[in-house]
């Protein structure tokens, strides 16, 4: 499988998911999604939050415009901004890899950030963006049953890759 082919795929599948966790938490309740259980981040939406926050951070430097404005991403938004921005940012991902050749997901773009410095390919950067949000989903998926929400969808790599045609 080329490189082209493992991350249409990857972001494709990661675009899936986000819908697929937007839709569900949309159905909760404020209450729910802003109960302080303990986690990385104190609630569900501000979980939520910093995954939007750092998507528009590491597509910043993915699509080299360097346009992330922390103080913008950092005001208090509503719950329907966070929901619509990180579907917004997750299908611009999609949007932008089925531009990209080989070629531009192994060029490699130079970081200098006042926390890190790395020079890594594009890809592994849309790899990074796709796997920090897989993990905070997790822990989504545990704040929210320590607030009662129990029904979290189903978002495995392999049912998505066997019913996605079906869906």
């Amino acid at each position: 499988m080329s490189l082209k082919t493992l991350t249409t795929k990857s972001v494709q599948y990661n675009n899936w998911v986000v819908n697929k966790y937007i839709d569900w938490l949309s159905t909760k309740s404020d209450e729910q999604l802003n109960q302080e259980t303990i986690s990385s981040f104190p609630t569900i939406l501000k979980t939520l939050h910093h995954i939007w926050q750092t998507q528009e951070y590491w597509w910043s430097f993915i699509a080299e415009n360097n346009e992330f404005d922390f103080e913008k991403t950092s005001a208090v938004a509503t719950k329907e901004e966070i929901f619509n921005a990180i579907k917004g940012n997750s299908q611009k991902l999609v949007d932008y890899v089925s531009g990209l050749s080989e070629e531009d997901l192994s060029k490699n773009v130079k970081i200098e950030s006042q926390w890190f410095q790395c020079d890594f390919s594009k890809y592994e950067y849309i790899q990074h963006a796709i796997l920090h949000g897989t993990y905070h989903r997790g822990q989504i998926v545990t704040m929210g049953r320590n607030v009662g929400i129990t029904d979290a969808p189903m978002t495995d790599f392999n049912f998505w890759n066997i019913y996605k045609d079906q869906q």
